[in-house]
């Protein structure tokens, strides 16, 4: 038992890695690992000679068990939101989600985007994108936690690939400003940067935000770049679950809480590509739904 527990916290990292990137919440994937500790202590391992392998596998296991049972009751996180917040593209952490920092610093270490993503892909396929590209398991390891053949598990990992890629808009000049907008307008909302906001935006910028963004449950229409920005600079802490991604094959960003997308902001832009003139905020489900989401690459 002292080796088994030596083992586990010396693979703790790892093991915590491997849980969230597979349930995209921390919290869930702390109670993943205490779930897989208490399994691994009532299992014989006598004669397993990598233990961070076989320690892997559980917590694979219970990670797969935590996503089956979420997809079977199509849970929600229902956030509460103020006009503010929904400007800023933060929402208010929900009661009970832990610490809300160390989710926000997490989802900005994986990425927003590729955990939006990775919530549309069934379990087995996640599970068989995550371990081989994030974690080089072997095909045939992962084909006997997912219990399918390899030849089935790579071709589900494939599959994965293909969605997490998505597509890249065409490059060029305008492209690149309109990236370099999107993450400044993010970059200031998290730092409650005023000033810069107003210089990101055109001074007769709109935002509207839809009926399931608003606490009132009907559309808001703002305008003007000081008020757009004062809404944004006030909700600066709630924006570490925020991220750049491609909507709709254009860059905008993307609100998701515990990995599950709550609202995406799309943006128009100037002429030359430097300025924000618009910003559509979309939270009702369906629209999201449609929306086409994807990662945006470093070198878009």
């Amino acid at each position: 038992m002292a080796r088994l527990a030596e083992r586990f916290e010396a693979d703790r990292a790892h093991l915590a890695a491997v849980a969230y990137r597979l349930l995209g919440s921390a919290a869930e994937a702390d109670d993943a690992l205490q779930d897989a500790w208490l399994r691994a202590q009532q299992a014989r391992t006598e004669g397993i000679g990598n233990l961070t392998g076989w320690l892997t596998t559980i917590v694979t296991r219970v990670c797969l068990n935590h996503l089956r049972a979420r997809r079977s009751r199509r849970e929600e996180f229902v956030d509460a939101y103020e006009p503010q917040a929904a400007a800023a593209t933060a929402p208010a952490p929900a009661a009970g989600a832990g610490d809300p920092a160390r989710e926000a610093l997490l989802a900005d270490e994986v990425g927003v985007a590729l955990l939006v993503v990775l919530d549309t892909l069934g379990p087995a396929e996640r599970v068989a994108f995550v371990l081989h590209d994030m974690f080089a398991v072997p095909f045939d390891e992962i084909a006997s936690v997912i219990e399918r053949t390899p030849d089935a598990t790579r071709q589900l990992a494939s599959r994965a690939r293909r969605r997490v890629r998505g597509r890249t808009p065409a490059p060029g000049a305008d492209t690149r400003r309109r990236r370099a907008a999107v993450e400044a307008y993010l970059a200031a909302a998290r730092g409650g940067d005023f000033a810069a906001l107003v210089a990101l935006l055109d001074p007769d910028v709109v935002l509207r935000a839809d009926a399931f963004a608003a606490p009132a449950g009907e559309p808001v229409t703002v305008r003007g770049a000081e008020s757009v920005a004062r809404g944004a600079s006030r909700a600066a802490i709630r924006a570490g679950h925020t991220g750049l991604a491609l909507l709709d094959g254009d860059f905008g960003l993307v609100m998701a809480p515990h990995g599950r997308v709550r609202l995406a902001l799309a943006f128009t832009f100037s002429a030359d590509g430097t300025r924000i003139t618009g910003i559509d905020i979309v939270a009702e489900p369906e629209r999201l739904r449609k929306m086409g989401i994807e990662v945006a690459d470093a070198g878009d």
